[in-house]
């Protein structure tokens, strides 16, 4: 079992037992081992397991862990009854995003389940007889013997199941409607916010804790507010998972990123003894002076005392220092030279001034997300003479609408009849293509032919980028990594054809520079994929010995989904307004990406824009700890591998 990082109850600000892994697979394999060991103590006794199961993004690890173990432990779930929390209303259970079709395609046809006893809300049922649905749902949990463990994920403004802000904690299995939030958080899984449902079925609050024990998971950045609400604020019906705190056996299981906002995290200085490390007190300081609305060389001993920091001052001195430390950390994170200012010796530069010029990738998950979020570093280091190569990982062709397959179509086309090229072929293709999008249903994916057009699409308005920042042929590189081709949103995990296709590039370039994308609240998945074929390439060159590994530094970038936090910054790359607009143009030449972007997830706004306001909130508060205010700001971590 992985190791937790396990607290002192009575010392914490925490009303729910809180278990927190390093990451989202070691948290499954967890939950993974609790219903495993539930299921073989009932098969000891002769007695059937009742399971309480969800859906969404967040348990697909788990399911995932559960296939691995039946397939290689010998793990049976013969002796399982199921019933799972939700489904949207109304829609058909063979459609891409019906939960029937979503447990089916996770778990039960992976295991040898009796798929009769597996039990979900029917979406299909008329309004007219959804009462008498849902009290038989009821009726059947209670004849079954109730839940034995029920599995939860938890919504950004803490539902659980579809049980929204403000659902009494009497409610039972019910249709019900989603908040635009919940909406929008789910439209990943939609072409567009339209198509989300506006109504579910879910099971009711007072369902969910007649459960014998509970456990709740989440994952990722976008969780930690809520989690910190559920887990330390009061129990009340507006953050439903906070009702929890009612129940006498719940668990909540979480990645570091989504317990970020926890106290034992956010101020640990505050739940007992902290080690004050450099990166501690930056973070300390850095959080002190945002709230206090203060530059940091501004902050008083009396402050410190206040923000309770007292043990700060006591073990490193007076404030006047400390804020002077903090000053230099935040001072010299900041430069306009991210390949390094060649022949200067600048200490604490965030980077190596040599060797000059540097080799350098900047590894893309989608076709737009290096100009997204390093625009303006991407055109600094070609600008600064390094020789920059753009890795582009996936395809993207799902993140273009079919509207502009048959624009591109009838440009192709009328090409060819304008030049009197033979256009038969296109006009077939471009027939067949229109012919099967008008009638496409729900649970259709695009043919091979209209996914390679869309990947088309994308590539060249990647390769269009290049040449705007001013890249030649040969300095980009479209990979179509196998994991993402599947023609839908869920993807295959990682695989080794993926590391050996980036393996194959990284000793081809052999660069001492590497950019790649760490905003892993991409809702898809995507990112944080692309990372772990980087990752695990680096490490495996590294293994074997390649010479050239050890002078190649890995930077990671966010922008598209999210931002790093002030304290964790290392590099910020600032931007004069000029070179704002040259990125948004550089952006706009993703003409499929713009105006109406599919599966772009709960930020309703278009890249740019993330881009840019992110960006000039960066620099913004830089300049309010008091240092130099500049238009926007590109932030990078670095990445010990």
């Amino acid at each position: 079992m992985p190791s937790t990082k396990s607290i002192d109850l009575l010392d914490s600000f925490e009303k729910i037992p809180t278990k927190i892994f390093s990451n989202t697979k070691q948290g499954s394999a967890f939950v993974a081992q609790q219903i495993a060991q539930l299921i073989r103590e009932k098969q000891a006794k002769n007695e059937k397991c009742v399971l309480g199961l969800a859906t969404g993004s967040t348990p697909k690890s788990l399911y995932a862990e559960l296939v691995r173990m039946h397939k290689e432990e010998g793990l049976s779930f013969k002796n399982v009854t199921t019933f799972n929390l939700d489904e949207y209303y109304p829609i058909e259970k063979d459609a891409i995003q019906s939960y029937h079709r979503f447990m089916r395609m996770q778990l039960f046809d992976h295991v040898d389940i009796d798929q009769s006893r597996c039990y979900i809300p029917d979406g299909t049922v008329s309004k007219e007889n959804m009462k008498e649905h849902c009290a038989a749902y009821e009726q059947k949990i209670k004849d079954e013997g109730g839940i034995d463990l029920q599995i939860l994920g938890i919504g950004i403004n803490g539902h659980i199941g579809f049980n929204e802000p403000g659902s009494s904690v009497y409610t039972k299995t019910r249709l019900t409607t989603l908040t635009i939030t919940t909406r929008l958080a789910n439209a990943y899984e939609f072409a567009s916010i339209s198509e989300v449902p506006r109504l579910a079925v879910t099971m009711g609050i007072s369902t969910i804790l007649k459960a014998k024990k509970i456990i709740l998971m989440a994952w990722g950045p976008t969780k930690a507010p809520v989690i910190q609400q559920s887990v330390e604020g009061d129990d009340t019906e507006q953050v439903p998972a906070s009702v929890l705190q009612n129940h006498d056996d719940v668990t909540f299981v979480v990645d570091e990123m989504a317990a970020a906002e926890l106290t034992r995290y956010k101020s640990p200085w505050l739940t007992g003894e902290c080690e004050w490390t450099p990166k501690m007190i930056k973070k300390a300081v850095v959080g002190m002076a945002l709230k206090l609305n203060k530059p940091v060389l501004s902050l008083t001993n009396n402050d410190y005392n206040e923000y309770g920091l007292s043990d700060l001052l006591v073990e490193k001195g007076e404030a006047y220092e400390i804020n002077l430390q903090v000053y230099y950390m935040l001072r010299d994170s900041i430069t306009g030279w991210p390949g390094g200012k060649p022949n200067a010796v600048i200490p604490a530069h965030p980077e190596r001034s040599e060797p000059y010029p540097k080799k350098i990738i900047l590894f893309s998950p989608h076709p737009d997300d290096d100009i997204i979020s390093m625009g303006g570093t991407f055109q600094r280091l070609h600008d600064q003479g390094h020789e920059v190569h753009a890795a582009y990982q996936t395809s993207g062709n799902i993140a273009v609408t079919d509207e502009f397959v048959t624009r591109f179509m009838d440009f192709a086309v009328g090409f060819e009849e304008m030049f009197g090229m033979d256009a038969h072929k296109s006009k077939d293709i471009l027939q067949q293509a229109r012919g099967y999008l008008q009638n496409k249903k729900s649970n259709q994916s695009d043919t091979t032919e209209i996914r390679a057009i869309k990947g088309l699409i994308r590539r060249c308005e990647a390769a269009a980028t290049c040449r705007y920042v001013g890249l030649k042929e040969g300095q980009w590189h479209f990979q179509n990594l196998p994991f993402y081709e599947t023609g839908a949103i869920e993807k295959k995990p990682m695989g080794e054809d993926d590391v050996k296709i980036t393996m194959e590039l990284l000793r081809k370039i052999q660069p001492q520079q590497v950019y790649c994308a760490g905003d892993f609240a991409d809702p898809h998945g995507t990112h944080i994929v692309c990372f772990n074929v980087v990752l695990e390439s680096l490490k495996r060159i590294k293994a074997a010995g390649d010479a050239w590994i050890n002078d190649c530094w890995l930077w990671l970038y966010k922008g598209a989904w999210q931002e790093w936090a002030l304290e964790e910054i290392e590099m910020a790359i600032p931007m004069s307004p000029e070179q704002v607009m040259k990125k948004r143009f550089g952006i706009f030449i993703h003409q499929s990406q713009k105006d109406m972007v599919p599966f772009q997830g709960s930020d309703s706004r278009e890249f740019w824009q993330r881009a840019e306001e992110r960006n000039a909130e960066t620099a913004n508060l830089y300049g309010k700890l008091g240092l130099t205010q500049y238009a926007a700001m590109e932030a990078f971590v670095r990445w010990q591998y």
